[in-house]
C-alpha cells in the first residue's frame, strides 16, 4: 500500500427506529502511514495537519507513540512495524474524527489488528481493538456514549477492511435482537494525495472536518425538533478514552 493516499467519500447514516431518519454527504479522509506523514510545503500544511493532541489520549509526542502504548497495554510486547491510519486532517484549525482506523501490521506484513477510534461531539475518545477476519470484519460491544439517541449498549458489527483504490467501510449498531440496526457506510475513491489532489478535494469540500461536525448536530436537533429524546450521557464517558 503506497502511502500517503486522499478518499474522496460519500458517508452514510440510516438510523431506521424509532423515527427513521438517513442523510449522507461528501468528505474526504487521508489514509497515511504513521512513520512517513505527508510532507506538505509550508502554505498546504494549513490544509493537511496531523497532531497527536487530536487523537488517543493526546499527551504522547506523536500519534504512532500513543498507540504503540495502548497496544503495549493490552498484550502486544512487540510495536507493530507498520502502522496505517485513515483520518481526518486538521484543515484550517479544525478537526473532527467520528471514526479513525488503524490498521497494524508486522514486519512479516501480516495484519495483527485493526483499531478502531471513536470521537463523539462531547470530546470524549475511546478505541476498540479488534481482530479481524479475511474480509475485514469484527464484532465488539458498545462500550463508549457517541449519538445521545443511543444508550450505552449493543453491538457493532464492524466491517473494515484496508482499502485500496476503493475505500467501503461499515459499522452497524445492533442494540435488540431482531431490531433493524443503525448502519453507517463510508464509500470512497482513491485519489492522489499531491498538491493538485489536496487543493481539489478542499475545494469539493471545504473545511471538511467542520463540516461533518457541523451537519452532525443539525442531525440531531432535528431528530429532537421530531419528538426523539435524548439517553443522558454517563459520567464516565466524559473524556472517556
Amino acid at each position: 500500500m503506497v502511502t500517503p493516499a486522499l478518499y474522496e467519500c460519500t458517508l452514510t447514516h440510516v438510523r431506521p427506529s424509532p423515527i427513521r431518519n438517513a442523510f449522507r454527504y461528501g468528505t474526504y479522509l487521508w489514509l497515511i502511514d504513521l512513520d512517513e506523514p505527508p510532507r506538505l510545503p509550508w502554505p498546504l500544511r494549513m490544509l493537511a495537519g496531523f497532531n497527536s493532541l487530536d487523537h488517543g489520549e493526546g499527551a504522547s509526542t506523536s500519534i504512532r507513540d500513543d498507540l504503540d502504548e495502548f497496544l503495549l497495554q493490552r498484550g502486544y510486547l512487540s510495536a507493530p512495524r507498520r502502522i496505517l491510519m485513515l483520518a481526518h486532517a486538521r484543515v484550517l484549525g479544525h478537526v473532527f474524527n467520528p471514526l479513525t482506523v488503524y490498521w497494524c501490521f508486522a514486519s512479516s506484513g501480516e495484519l495483527l489488528c485493526v483499531v478502531a477510534e471513536v470521537h463523539n461531539t462531547y470530546g470524549g475518545r475511546h478505541r476498540y481493538l479488534l481482530h479481524t477476519d479475511a474480509r475485514g470484519r469484527a464484532e465488539t460491544g458498545k462500550e463508549f456514549y457517541v449519538s445521545p439517541f443511543y444508550p450505552v449498549e449493543g453491538a457493532y458489527r464492524m466491517s473494515l477492511p484496508l482499502p485500496d483504490e476503493r475505500l467501503a467501510l461499515t459499522i452497524a449498531l445492533h442494540t435488540t435482537p431482531g431490531d433493524a440496526p443503525f448502519i453507517a457506510t463510508l464509500r470512497g475513491t482513491r485519489r492522489r494525495a499531491n498538491t493538485p489532489g489536496l487543493l481539489a478535494a478542499f475545494v469539493r469540500h471545504p473545511c471538511a472536518p467542520l463540516a461533518g461536525a457541523v451537519r452532525i448536530r443539525v442531525q440531531g436537533i432535528r431528530l429532537y425538533l421530531r419528538g426523539l429524546r435524548p439517553h443522558p450521557r454517563p459520567r464516565t464517558s466524559q473524556g472517556d478514552s
